[in-house]
């Protein structure tokens, strides 16, 4: 029996079982059963990947010059002894603190996505070539099971 038609037989003998299930993500509303797995694709992560850094540059650019024109505006202020330029000043800072800490936060997601990405991809190979025999045949169901045991 080859892999895909030992692999069929073992999905549709669990499928056809009424026991107890583990659901991610939410509840089944039927009460069991159903056909929902959890499943990475690399594509997805690194479209996302892609975003946060598209976004990281944007706002890296734009957020910049937000805060270069209010902080020259303040020190203008200053200097002309208005109240409202130093709490300007004040304003300008707490925004350099919140794009520094969003910028962090675009660039964390957009490098542990690549890195995800690519991490997944060796260790699919690497799976992939040890669930091989010699000759490049996958192995059977019954000799992954002996694993298990």
């Amino acid at each position: 029996m080859s892999f895909d038609e030992e692999w069929a037989a073992l999905v549709a003998k669990a499928s056809d079982a009424n026991g107890t299930r583990t659901r991610l993500n939410k509840a089944d509303p039927g009460g069991g059963g159903g056909t929902s797995d959890l499943s990475v694709v690399q594509d997805e992560l690194g479209a996302i990947g892609h975003d946060a850094y598209e976004l990281f540059g944007r706002l890296r650019k734009d957020g910049d010059t937000a805060r270069e024109s209010s902080d020259t505006a303040a020190s203008t202020l200053k200097k002309s002894n208005f109240t409202l330029g130093e709490e300007l000043g004040l304003t300008v800072d707490m925004w350099g603190s919140q794009l520094k800490t969003l910028l962090q936060s675009c660039a964390h997601i957009s490098n542990h996505l690549d890195y995800s990405a690519k991490s997944y991809a060796k260790e699919d190979k690497e799976i992939e070539a040890q669930m091989r025999h010699r000759d490049g045949s996958a192995m059977s169901v019954s000799e992954i099971e002996r694993y298990y045991k």
